[in-house]
């Protein structure tokens, strides 16, 4: 049941398009059910990230990462909803830029690459711009190169990774000894994969989670083409639940890969349970048997 009301008159005259709907009893549950899930649920507790990762050797393509996914897993597994990756050059303009931009718009940002001996090596540089402070050698990174190396490995190439920036922390590097910073929500890492991987184990625990990102996992034994239709739909029923398609090329029998993802439960497995029966119809009528899907 719908009902208006005559004082929204004057209302309607400047805003003709406006339609106000006011339910009564419970006649509308079946429609207000829908509704709820049409729209996206408040981002409670929503924690997010970013990644930067910098340097000409990867643009160039002479250096392939391997850092993205070893973030991303750190995230998806704390409860942190990771939401961009950028990739950019050894350029300081463009690095400030990004920071800051970054920095504004997410929870953590966790940039990649440039804090090494060379004169190329121009991340922390840009990060103190980006902050306004003051770019410096540190007496306790020295220290700490000095102990690991002896003091005859101070060289003036070596004292470039012992610059940080004003008011940052130190992330410990177990690998190497020369640390990466963190400033506010900025965490400045190697880009060396090993070395990163040591630094993002320990600053891991200290970041703090929201939501964790569930997952469900569907395996379909037809072309995506096929099930594309219905998966729309169960997309617009659920708004809150990502879901995704993703082909696997000749690896016959399973052509496509389903995957659900949300922080509530019981929303994530009633759309998995609708992906689902769209499936098993296109196996039935094709006498298709997979097993294996997953959660």
């Amino acid at each position: 049941m719908e009902t208006g009301f005559s004082f929204w008159g004057d209302w309607f005259k400047f805003f003709p398009s406006c339609s106000i709907k006011i339910y009564y009893g419970d006649c509308a549950d079946s429609e207000m059910e829908v509704y709820s899930k049409l729209m996206p649920k408040p981002e409670l507790n929503l924690v997010t990230a970013a990644i930067l990762v910098i340097g000409d050797e990867i643009l160039s393509g002479r250096t392939r990462d391997e850092n993205i996914s070893e973030i991303a897993q750190v995230c998806t597994q704390g409860g942190v909803d990771l939401r961009e990756v950028r990739i950019i050059g050894d350029v300081e303009s463009e690095i400030i830029d990004a920071v800051n931009v970054l920095r504004a718009r997410y929870t953590y940002v966790f940039t990649t690459g440039g804090i090494g001996p060379t004169h190329d090596d121009i991340t922390a540089d840009a990060v103190a711009k980006a902050f306004g402070v003051e770019l410096s050698l540190s007496k306790e990174v020295c220290q700490l190169l000095e102990n690991r190396y002896g003091k005859e490995a101070l060289t003036a190439a070596n004292k470039r990774m012992a610059r940080i920036p004003a008011g940052a922390a130190l992330i410990v590097n177990a690998v190497s000894g020369a640390p990466g910073f963190q400033l506010e929500n900025v965490y400045v890492m190697a880009g060396v994969p090993v070395i990163m991987r040591s630094m993002l184990e320990s600053i891991a625990p200290t970041l703090k989670g929201g939501n964790v990102v569930h997952s469900r996992s569907i395996l379909v034994g037809v072309g995506e083409s096929r099930i594309a239709k219905g998966l729309g739909e169960v997309q617009k029923q659920f708004a809150s639940i990502k879901i995704g398609s993703y082909p696997r090329m000749g690896k016959k029998p399973v052509y496509t890969e389903v995957v659900l993802r949300g922080t509530d439960l019981d929303l994530l497995d009633e759309a998995t349970q609708k992906v689902q029966k769209i499936v098993d119809v296109e196996h039935a009528a094709q006498n298709i048997e997979i097993k294996g899907n997953k959660s």
